[in-house]
């Protein structure tokens, strides 16, 4: 190899095909293997493929931030804006009538997210705990509905917030679900595993994985202040909302760095978080659809599913229900964004007045029965 194509080598590594370095950089030219060469190049591509990895993440995080939330909404004129969206995805509680007539000779099943959805957001993951007026208005919407939380919190975390027994939890996205106990009065399906309770997991290969980069990014994002990493058994949440945005190019580095040594193991993102997960084929959606069979209502049209949640991994189920003609999805959102739910709710405020008055009419039509 000649000096002139040592330079052509390295300007291709630091600058890109086909820019040849002046003759006065000849000096820093040296020769190459075939072998050192496709190295190098391999190493310039990995780089450029993280970082190209990290500017997507970035914008990403920004996105979610409320100081550029005009970035995720509706493309809408001014002059519209959420009035305009509404039209398309108007409140449940405005439209309950005719979500109630919907159910008639059917079964209504409700799914729950938690976090934004049954309880409000927090900075500290770790105190995102539901107000005891929600608690109650769930335990009796569980009496007369079957009832699920998806989350994609860690299933036993998400129990200690919910306490209550006779509902489903699908936590980790769903890739981890739990039935209620014998007491309940909806249909029994089998208990998988030896684990009492406990009908699907579907990652349970990934756990020492996940709990390796759960340490390694914890280690790793340590000097990053506001980072806080939660294991939630079956992924992995790095949250950032407390993390200062000129410090989320870092983290973002970070999270990558550590994800490139796991290629079985996916980076997804919700509101002001980071998810590491499983390259599985589950979703909060096919939870959904399992938990709809282990109900016994998989090709059934006497059940109304609903399904109200705020995030992004919630449009899995949303869609679900819109490929399926079944059931209603419902958005909990105060500003117009681009969703596959039918309805709308603006706060967790507003989740726990449609459940009261779901208990309330489905209490009245009871009653009306009986007196027939």
């Amino acid at each position: 190899m000649t000096n002139q194509q040592n330079v052509v080598v390295l300007d291709v590594i630091s600058h890109g095909v086909g820019k040849v370095l002046p003759p006065s950089s000849l000096t820093v030219a040296k020769s190459f293997s075939p072998q050192d060469l496709k190295m190098l190049l391999m190493k310039k591509f990995e780089t450029e493929k993280g970082g190209a990895k990290v500017n997507a993440w970035l914008d990403s995080m920004r996105a979610s931030s409320p100081t550029r939330i005009r970035s995720t909404t509706v493309s809408l004129p001014e002059t519209d804006d959420r009035s305009s969206w509404i039209v398309h995805h108007p409140s449940a509680l405005s439209m309950f009538e005719q979500i109630v007539a919907a159910s008639r000779g059917k079964q209504i099943v409700m799914f729950l997210d938690y976090d934004g959805t049954l309880s409000p957001i927090v900075e500290d993951p770790d105190r995102a705990f539901m107000p005891k007026e929600m608690r109650a208005t769930v335990r009796d919407v569980a009496r007369y509905f079957p009832t699920a939380i998806v989350t994609g919190r860690c299933r036993d975390k998400v129990y200690s917030f919910v306490k209550l027994a006779g509902l489903y939890y699908a936590g980790s996205h769903g890739m981890d679900i739990k039935g209620p106990s014998k007491s309940c009065k909806y249909k029994k399906v089998r208990v998988s595993n030896g684990n009492q309770g406990v009908l699907f997991q579907a990652a349970s290969e990934f756990l020492p994985m996940i709990e390796e980069v759960y340490r390694a990014l914890v280690e790793k994002t340590k000097s990053i202040a506001g980072t806080r990493v939660e294991n939630n058994k079956f992924c992995v949440s790095v949250h950032f909302r407390c993390v200062d945005e000129k410090s989320w190019v870092a983290l973002a580095e970070q999270v990558r760095s550590v994800l490139s040594e796991y290629p079985k193991l996916k980076l997804t993102q919700g509101r002001k978080v980071l998810e590491i997960r499983p390259t599985i084929k589950w979703d909060k959606g096919r939870a959904l659809e399992f938990l709809l069979e282990a109900l016994g209502y998989a090709d059934s049209n006497d059940v109304l599913p609903v399904y109200i949640g705020d995030d992004r991994s919630d449009e899995d189920a949303f869609k679900v229900l819109r490929e399926r003609r079944q059931g209603f999805g419902i958005l909990v959102s105060k500003l117009p964004k681009e969703t596959n739910a039918s309805y709308s709710l603006r706060e967790p405020a507003e989740v726990k007045e449609f459940l009261r008055r779901l208990v309330d009419w489905k209490k009245f039509t009871q009653r009306e029965l009986r007196c027939a």
